[in-house]
């Protein structure tokens, strides 16, 4: 029997911003993606939303601990529409300072610098949304 969702399933990135800096990391995982960049995130698990998956997701994948703003850039269509992509400004909590646990290689990169690297598809409009909140330095989001 088919079962189509509902509602499409969500996956969540963090747009990590220390001064006029974004963190992208480079995948490690499937040899289609092993080496394309990435915003840090993963899927929202039933009972959580956006804030509280993102926060996880930081957690587990970097050791850090993050403060969630605003999203940036649009919902980013997954897998032919069966999930969804959302990408939110998030910052460092507590001077915690990322660390590679998950991901091959992870770089601080400023608006001249973020398509000096091979993303992922999905995360390609989203850095074109970024790149001028970096350029005017107004990418700092509020504290959750």
């Amino acid at each position: 029997m088919y079962n189509e969702q509902a509602t499409p399933a969500v996956v969540v990135g963090a747009a990590i911003v220390a001064g006029h800096r974004v963190l992208a990391c480079a995948r490690a995982d499937q040899p289609e993606a092993s080496g394309r960049w990435e915003f840090p995130g993963g899927k929202v698990e039933p009972g959580e939303d956006d804030a509280t998956a993102l926060a996880r997701e930081c957690r587990e994948e970097l050791g850090v601990r993050v403060a969630v703003g605003a999203r940036v850039g649009p919902e980013v269509p997954l897998g032919g529409g069966r999930a969804v992509l959302r990408v939110y400004l998030a910052s460092l909590r507590d001077d915690d300072e990322p660390r590679l646990t998950e991901h091959l290689e992870m770089r601080w990169l400023t608006a001249d610098e973020l398509f000096d690297v091979w993303w992922m598809p999905a995360d390609v409009p989203v850095a074109q949304a970024l790149q001028p909140l970096l350029a005017a330095g107004t990418s700092t989001p509020a504290a959750t």
